[in-house]
């Protein structure tokens, strides 16, 4: 199966062309200014360089967080645009599915996938629930435990000084083989349907005035 990756769900950015567990053509970019954007040209450089077409894929994988706000709505918005015109399937995958097929030899131990969220906290994804939690308050693990993710390092420390028994893993981001494998995997039924939409755990910033929004001016 042909898969066309697009990810800017953490701090960098990739598209990649996978076939099986080739990876035909990829690109990545760590700027942190205008990350999102590059992302149309990152896909056409692949595309030129494979020769290949969007309507040559079996579909299309794109990240749906937890992560960067800005990131993940723009790759989703390329990703269904894409879909949409394309005919292909779109598969979202979240940052900790793709972890799981990165790491498929851990054992009894449970992966934790930790992301760097703002304000000193971070999102802590599990097999089955996504949560937001300050570096001083994680949860305690049930059992062995493996952790991935950018915030990897900070998070196992933390736990090892508890006493817990627990990995650091060397999987930081999402690759976009891994991407592609979880995104095969959903489209096969091998994971639960997931929306093409932001994986968002944090509630929203911006609120409404208390008043409600200003009348519409009088004509």
């Amino acid at each position: 199966m042909l898969v066309l990756v697009l990810d800017a769900a953490l701090a960098s950015a990739s598209a990649a062309l996978v076939e099986g567990d080739h990876v035909l053509a990829s690109r990545i970019a760590t700027e942190r200014i205008g990350l999102a954007g590059q992302l149309p040209v990152m896909l056409v450089d692949i595309l030129g360089e494979t020769g290949l077409r969007v309507e040559d894929c079996d579909a299309l994988a794109v990240t749906v967080g937890p992560g960067s706000f800005t990131g993940i709505r723009a790759a989703l918005a390329l990703a269904g645009g894409l879909a949409l015109a394309s005919g292909r399937p779109l598969a979202a995958v979240t940052v900790g599915e793709a972890m799981h097929q990165a790491l498929p030899h851990l054992g009894a131990r449970r992966l934790w996938t930790a992301t760097a969220s703002r304000r000193g906290q971070v999102f802590i994804e599990t097999d089955d629930d996504c949560l937001s939690v300050p570096l001083t308050e994680l949860p305690r693990p049930a059992g062995p435990l493996a952790v991935a993710g950018d915030a990897a390092i900070e998070v196992t420390a933390r736990l090892a000084a508890r006493g817990h028994n627990v990995m650091l893993t060397d999987a930081r981001r999402p690759t976009p083989r891994a991407i592609a494998a979880a995104a095969r995997l959903r489209l096969a039924g091998g994971l639960p349907p997931r929306a093409a939409a932001p994986l968002y755990v944090d509630p929203p910033e911006a609120k409404l005035p208390a008043g409600g929004l200003r009348p519409p001016p009088a004509p």
